[in-house]
């Protein structure tokens, strides 16, 4: 009897610290909705009324936007080291302020001794606030910390509005702490916007503050 009341209580106790964490995580949301970050202002006061003003819209909803924010880790040699993927993927997480998805290979390739399902890369969407700050970090903080930086290409887009910066290492970043990595890794991140054109997708980007070297879009 004494047996099954002490189990009773310790699952009492069980729901409780699942509630008190859920309750914590719902205050963690409301606080981070509340904070507006710095670049979503710049964007709806500053950056719209110039996009209406290049591109002619006829309203401010034609104007695009940046929809998310895909930061890829390709981790090649986790196919001869699997603690190396865990290494990627804490860096990339400490990178976002996100926790990222491990990526597997869909398909086998012998002479890199590659097998189907192994983990080989590591993921993060970024979407709202999380994506604006992200961006503001790696815009001012970041990219300028790059050796002998000189702005960044502006041959990256896909024609649909999308650009891909790859970034040879993650310690430019100033949340990775250069003294405890073992690797340097390398990354993709993939600006997604609403833009029609590459040229719309340009001019936003670069009224976010992105440093391009200088504009070779013609479309």
């Amino acid at each position: 009897m004494a047996e099954k009341k002490s189990k009773n209580v310790q699952k009492e106790a069980g729901k409780k610290t699942e509630k008190n964490k859920k309750v914590e995580v719902t205050k963690e949301k409301v606080i981070e909705e509340r904070i507006v970050p710095r670049l979503y202002e710049k964007y709806k006061n500053e950056i719209i009324p110039q996009l209406i003003k290049t591109f002619s819209y006829k309203n401010p909803n034609q104007a695009p936007k940046l929809e998310k924010i895909v930061i890829n880790m390709g981790v090649g040699e986790a196919a001869q080291d699997p603690k190396i993927i865990e290494e990627a993927a804490r860096d990339l997480e400490m990178i976002a302020g996100q926790k990222p998805s491990i990526r597997a290979a869909k398909i086998a390739v012998s002479n890199f001794k590659l097998r189907k399902g192994m983990k080989i890369g590591a993921m993060v969407t970024l979407r709202r606030n999380r994506m604006y700050e992200f961006l503001d970090r790696l815009i001012n903080i970041a990219i300028p910390r790059v050796r002998d930086f000189r702005g960044v290409s502006d041959k990256s887009f896909d024609g649909r509005g999308n650009y891909t910066l790859g970034i040879k290492e993650q310690i430019i970043f100033p949340e990775i702490n250069v003294d405890k990595i073992n690797r340097i890794f390398g990354m993709d991140i993939t600006f997604v916007t609403t833009a029609k054109t590459d040229a719309e997708a340009y001019e936003l980007l670069k009224l976010f503050g992105m440093p391009f070297r200088k504009k070779e879009i013609t479309n």
